[in-house]
């Protein structure tokens, strides 16, 4: 089976943006966006190998971001041209002329291609030779004479798209189609499938769906939109975790009297995994409290020398007019949904430290707009994941992970007492939100929302 090699082209200069460093160094959500890019092809369990083209000025630097990710995918980091496809064909030199991989290019200023894209680009592969991605056009595009600012023709839309990455090809046809392109002292492209297109008419280069969010920072402007994009994302945690290996596993659990920690206690303490749990129904345990967190912690460390992962599912909600809360709902919704989350990750810090440990958050969907009834809640869970985001960057040179489960309308007592009870089938199962959270601790993610949806995780 042919190996899949993931082409970061990362060459550019970023003249467009007048900023000192190249738009692909840009810092967004506590990573430059050539991190986030790299990160994307790392995680996806069906590329092989990356190779990262980039300006030799940069590669330094580069090489700084393969050590300290852990990019263990990453082989080469290659010198780029001035040109885009002296990059491409950087890469493309690299490999023998009987390599039988496929090299799948992509702008690393598309920081957030998805695991979907991905997937049905490598399975496009199966069956073609050269693949593009791309988006409907919502715009009409019009086509102008060449010399005056005068319509030529409005070609029909339904037959546009707008060109994204990746662009993946078997290695043999990118090879040729270059090795043509380059005896043609006329030859001029952008772009990787219009050199197939030109000097390879014949070879068919089918079209996967892209998305809009996969879009190219080009301009300072989009900076603005991929940071609040970058605040609201999330991912779809497709794997099938291997949970036998949480196995003497040292798992403290807050909130795990009821609902999703009560079934990751269980599950856990099934596997083999040494697991604790606290709340204030077990033990008396106030996590807005650090001298009951501390406690609690310092208990568990000095009976089982560590602890591996720390996991918070505790929360209330009360669900009123912001008028109506009496002042005790707000001070507990705000001390158990937000000091309680601050005050756990504190008190974790050196544990978790000293075992390059996990920890996790719960979120709410109601973390990306405030709704009604919902305020104080909303707020609340939006700063649970701006906190997850940030502290997985603050506390990534101590090598702990920190994530967020975002799991959607969930069975649990919390829900029942405030909606009454609703369809079980319209509901997502705890032990299933349980499953996948236990899942993410033994992954490689890092400051990521991890969407729970029912009948899995897309």
């Amino acid at each position: 089976m042919s190996k899949n090699i993931a082409v970061i082209l990362a060459g550019g200069i970023g003249s467009r943006m007048n900023m000192e460093l190249p738009k692909q160094f840009f810092k967004v959500a506590g990573k430059t966006v050539l991190e986030h890019t790299v990160q994307s092809f790392q995680n996806h369990k069906g590329i092989d190998e990356i190779v990262i083209v980039c300006h030799s000025l940069y590669k330094t630097q580069v090489e700084n971001f393969v050590l300290i990710n852990k990019w263990t995918k990453v082989k080469k980091i290659l010198q780029g041209g001035e040109e885009r496809y002296e990059s491409s064909l950087s890469a493309i030199n690299a490999y023998p002329a009987d390599s039988d991989i496929n090299l799948i290019f992509h702008d690393s200023v598309r920081p957030l291609v998805s695991d979907d894209i991905i997937d049905n680009v490598i399975q496009a592969l199966k069956k073609y030779s050269a693949v593009n991605t791309a988006i409907p056009s919502a715009d009409t595009i019009i086509q102008l004479n060449s010399e005056y600012n005068i319509i030529k023709s409005i070609p029909e839309r339904k037959y546009l798209r707008r060109g994204q990455t990746p662009q993946a090809f078997k290695y043999e046809i990118i090879k040729k189609a270059y090795d043509l392109a380059l005896q043609d002292p006329y030859f001029k492209t952008t772009d990787d499938c219009g050199v197939v297109l030109k000097y390879l008419p014949e070879v068919e280069i089918y079209v996967v769906p892209g998305e809009e969010n996969n879009f190219k920072l080009t301009y300072k402007e989009d900076s603005f939109l991929l940071d609040k994009l970058f605040q609201l994302k999330t991912i779809n945690f497709y794997t099938n975790p291997d949970l036998s290996k949480l196995k003497d596993k040292v798992i403290v659990v807050f909130g795990g009297g009821s609902g999703i920690g009560k079934e990751i206690v269980n599950i856990a303490k099934e596997l083999g995994a040494k697991v604790y749990p606290f709340s204030r129904s077990l033990n008396n345990t106030e996590i807005s409290n650090p001298i009951h967190v501390a406690t609690a912690l310092q208990t568990v460390a000095s009976r089982e020398s560590k602890i591996d992962f720390v996991i918070n599912t505790a929360a209330v909600l009360t669900k009123d007019a912001l008028v109506h809360m009496e002042t005790e709902k707000i001070d507990e919704a705000l001390n158990t949904n937000l000091k309680g989350v601050i005050c756990i990750a504190r008190e974790s810090h050196s544990f978790l430290k000293n075992s390059n440990g996990h920890l996790l958050n719960f979120t709410s969907s109601s973390y990306t707009r405030g709704r009604s009834f919902y305020s104080v809640y909303s707020a609340t869970k939006a700063a649970v994941v701006n906190f997850t985001q940030a502290l997985a960057e603050e506390w990534s040179p101590d090598n702990i992970q920190v994530n967020c489960i975002n799991p959607e309308r969930t069975n649990t007592p919390m829900r029942v007492s405030n909606f009454g009870h609703e369809p079980v089938d319209s509901l997502l199962c705890a032990s299933e939100v349980a499953k996948i959270s236990l899942g993410v601790l033994l992954s490689q993610l890092n400051g990521q929302v991890i969407d729970v949806k029912k009948y899995g995780v897309k």
